[in-house]
């Protein structure tokens, strides 16, 4: 028996008038952390990167759905590929992050 519930089926959100919580990754080549964090400096709301290294770099923060696009832009504008970046909601990183398949 599971304690989790289903993201998906719970109805359950975290959510503000500036759209769901979401958990937002960028993977990047490591000699462009440096590169992508100067870059992620320029968006007009506040990030507190996690960096997690590997063959990839992997950065992730959190931010709402109505704010992606201004991330989406300045990356773009500072020359990293639109699909380096992924979300998936805040609940659904949560849930796979406990363990549960």
């Amino acid at each position: 028996m599971s304690v989790w519930l289903n993201p998906a089926s719970s109805g359950f959100n975290l959510s503000t008038s500036e759209g769901e919580l979401l958990a937002v990754s960028i993977r990047v080549e490591p000699r462009r952390l440096e590169a992508l964090l100067e870059a992620l400096a320029l968006v007009p709301f506040p990030i507190n990167p996690q960096i997690h290294h590997g063959a990839e770099t992997v950065v992730e923060f959190p931010a709402y759905r109505n704010r992606v696009a201004e991330v989406e832009r300045v990356l773009e504008a500072c020359g990293f590929a639109p699909q380096s970046l992924h979300t998936t909601t805040m609940l659904e990183e949560i849930h796979d992050a406990g363990g549960v398949q």
